[in-house]
């Protein structure tokens, strides 16, 4: 057999890469607890037992992890570096938007405020460290909180 449409495969490739993707980005975690769990304001802080399931937004633990090296930038000072760093937590964030604000609109848009007050520290014109520690201690409070 002649190989008459070179394209096809690559095409085919990418569109099951496509699928796969997006199934992953709107797919709820098989072990979710339902809305009957207590809920928690965005101001309390709550420590994530082991085990427990992941929140109603499903697994935060990508952004919490950008969030605490942009802290860890922030507390060394190094507020260019952090600024940098939080643009992939602003990116991964916004990616994640349609998989996500589905499944909890409530939570996602506390988050969303709370990311949205990080960037807004680091990207001031003239960055202070102590309002952009403070914004970073309160996105990963936020993070915690609804983590479960």
């Amino acid at each position: 057999m002649t190989n008459q449409h070179p394209i096809v495969r690559p095409i085919v490739a990418v569109s099951a890469a496509v699928i796969l993707t997006l199934a992953a980005g709107c797919s709820k975690p098989a072990d979710q607890i339902s809305t009957g769990a207590a809920s928690t304001t965005p101001g309390q802080a709550v420590s994530a037992p082991q085990g427990k399931a992941a929140s109603k937004l499903g697994e935060l633990s990508a952004f919490r992890s950008i969030a605490a090296d942009v802290a860890t930038i922030v507390d060394k000072g190094d507020l260019p570096a952090a600024k940098a760093r939080i643009k992939d937590l602003e990116v991964a964030w916004d990616s994640a938007e349609a998989g996500l604000k589905p499944r909890a609109a409530d939570d996602w848009h506390v988050l969303d405020k709370a990311i949205d007050k990080s960037l807004s520290a680091l990207r001031a014109d003239a960055p202070n460290q102590a309002d952009c520690k403070a914004a970073m201690a309160a996105l990963l409070k936020t993070l915690d909180a609804l983590h479960g």
